[in-house]
């Protein structure tokens, strides 16, 4: 039996959105096999991809061990803390796209991805994105929207 899965705060459910896929090979970090890996892209000098279970990454030993980015295409913003932004960059599972993805930054705070948008039975084409910051659900259980502006992008100069 496996253990629930740990938490990532800025990408909630990495099952749903296919790069945590159930697995009985051994984590290259741990070397436990605890029912799931990860298959999203890893940014190392040593081939991990799908080889990593998402307990190694939540805690940041598949970071620290391997020197391990799990999300890539992060631009920092100047709000953003080196603390927020290791946490998404070292600790959350990516998402997998056919261009390099890119992870975005709110409020100080890095976006939670929810997965993606579009028609049943088709490619979908957008992602969805909430702001970390706005954590209030209206009564009908959707989040609210943030107009603050997105900090994801340094400013013009």
């Amino acid at each position: 039996m496996t253990e629930p899965l740990p938490e990532f705060p800025y990408h909630p459910d990495p099952v749903a959105t296919g790069v945590v896929v159930p697995s009985g090979a051994a984590c290259t970090c741990c070397g436990r096999e605890r029912g799931y890996v990860y298959q999203g892209p890893v940014y190392a000098a040593d081939e991990l991809g799908g080889r990593l279970c998402p307990w190694c990454i939540a805690d940041g030993s598949a970071a620290e061990r391997f020197d391990a980015h799990v999300t890539s295409g992060a631009c920092r913003g100047d709000d953003v803390s080196l603390e927020v932004f290791a946490a998404v960059d070292r600790r959350t599972p990516d998402f997998t796209a056919r261009q390099e993805p890119q992870w975005f930054f709110h409020c100080a705070e890095g976006a939670v991805f929810l997965g993606r948008s579009g028609p049943p039975n088709s490619r979908p084409t957008r992602r969805r994105w909430r702001c970390f910051g706005e954590r209030r659900a209206d009564g009908a259980g959707r989040w609210s929207v943030c107009s603050r502006r997105s900090s994801s992008r340094p400013a013009p100069r």
